[in-house]
C-alpha cells in the first residue's frame, strides 16, 4: 500500500509569518488553488481512504482531494495541529520578547521536550499521534492520503523512517507539499519528501520569485 502526507495550503498566518497551532482558520485563495493542485497530483493515486485533522484548513485541502476519489476525508482528532497555546499568532520577535527560556529550549538540543506556554510539546503530540498509525498503515484499507499540520506531519514521517520525534527539525514540510511512503508489511520505503511539484507557478510571484 502506499501513504501520502499532505500539509494543508496557504493560511494567511503562514504567509504572514506567525504562529498557528489550533486556531480553525481558512486557506487563502492561494491555499484554495494549492489544495486544488494537491488533489490533482493525487488523481491517478488509487486511494482508498482520506484522512483530515478537525481543522478547516486541513478539511479543505482533503475535501480537494477527496472529490477526485469520490471519497469523504475522514476526521482524527489525532491529527490536529500542535498546541501553541499562548505563542498562538505570535511573530519570532514577539515569541522571543515574551517568552525567552521557552524559546531557548525549544531552540535547543531538548526542543522535543519544550512545552508551548499553555500548550504541548512534540513529545505530547508524539504521543496522541503514535495510537492512530497503526490504522494508517493497515494495508487491508488500501492507499491513504492523510492531511495534517506542519509539526503532526513532521512527527509522523520521523516515525514511519524509524526516528524518534527528537528529529522533527530533519524534516521539512511545505504548505500543500506530498510526502509519499510505500508499506511492504513492516518496511516503509520513503518515495518522495516534501514534494511542492505540482504548485509549479502556484508558489511564484509576477516576478518569477518564489513566494
Amino acid at each position: 500500500m502506499n501513504l501520502y502526507l499532505v500539509r494543508h495550503g496557504q493560511t494567511a498566518h503562514n504567509r504572514d509569518g506567525v504562529s498557528l497551532g489550533r486556531e480553525d482558520v481558512a486557506l487563502t485563495p492561494l491555499g484554495e488553488q494549492q489544495a486544488a493542485a494537491a488533489g490533482e497530483a493525487l488523481a491517478s493515486a488509487p486511494l482508498a481512504r482520506v484522512y483530515t485533522s478537525p481543522l478547516q484548513r486541513a478539511r479543505e485541502t482533503a475535501a480537494a482531494i477527496g472529490r477526485r476519489h469520490a471519497l469523504e476525508p475522514a476526521i482524527r482528532s489525532g491529527l490536529i495541529e500542535l498546541d501553541a497555546g499562548e505563542a498562538e499568532g505570535l511573530t519570532f520577535p514577539e515569541l522571543r520578547a515574551r517568552f525567552g527560556p521557552f524559546l531557548e529550549q525549544w531552540m535547543g538540543p531538548e526542543g522535543h521536550e519544550a512545552v508551548m506556554p499553555g500548550g504541548e510539546s512534540i513529545r505530547d503530540l508524539e504521543r496522541r499521534l503514535l495510537p492512530l498509525i497503526p490504522e494508517l498503515l493497515d494495508p487491508a484499507a488500501g492507499d491513504v492520503a492523510v492531511v495534517s499540520h506542519n509539526f503532526v506531519l513532521r512527527v509522523l514521517a520521523c516515525r514511519l523512517m524509524g526516528l524518534d520525534a527528537a528529529a522533527f527539525r530533519s524534516v521539512t514540510v511545505d504548505v500543500a507539499s506530498i510526502s509519499s511512503f510505500a508499506v511492504d508489511g513492516k518496511r516503509v520505503v520513503v518515495r518522495g519528501l516534501n514534494d511542492t511539484c505540482h504548485l509549479g507557478a502556484l508558489n511564484l510571484d509576477r516576478h518569477g520569485r518564489s513566494v
